[in-house]
């Protein structure tokens, strides 16, 4: 979410910034989640992504997803490995019927250690991002 401060953008998320005039969100992916999108986060263990699977079959109802809040125009999601021992990936996409109308963007190859970025020019709507490769949940993306 964004506060003003006399012209001076502030994100109420700390990892949510501005370079360029462009917003910058960087996420970190530890086994089965990305760490920045969840209060309170576990600390899994994952050999591969069928772990992940049947971890979040487990955990679901116990966790708390933080909703992102984002306004249109260009974004770089900067989404880093935390030494999850497999390729992860990521991608951002509409929901509903906004995942045909909405801009989607994803990609893998992000090995352990990695940093990748992934830009796109978000439009106003209802998001989800995910690491289909780790597998996360869903998490909320609201561009408004």
């Amino acid at each position: 979410m964004l506060f003003l401060l006399s012209t001076v953008p502030v994100w109420a998320d700390s990892h949510v910034t501005r370079e360029n005039g462009v917003v910058i969100v960087t996420l970190t992916q530890t086994p089965c989640l990305f760490v920045e999108s969840v209060d309170n986060p576990k600390h899994y263990r994952s050999k591969q992504s069928a772990d992940c699977i049947a971890i979040n079959k487990q955990t679901a109802g116990q966790r708390q997803f933080n909703p992102l809040h984002l306004p249109p125009g260009k974004v770089t999601f900067r989404v880093a490995n935390d030494n999850v021992p497999y390729e992860l990936g990521f991608w951002v996409r509409g929901q509903g019927l906004g995942r045909v109308s909405l801009p989607s963007v994803s990609g893998s190859g992000l090995m352990p250690g990695q940093t990748k970025e992934y830009a796109i020019t978000l439009k106003k709507g209802k998001n989800w991002y995910s690491c289909p490769l780790n597998p996360t949940p869903n998490y909320t993306l609201i561009v408004e």
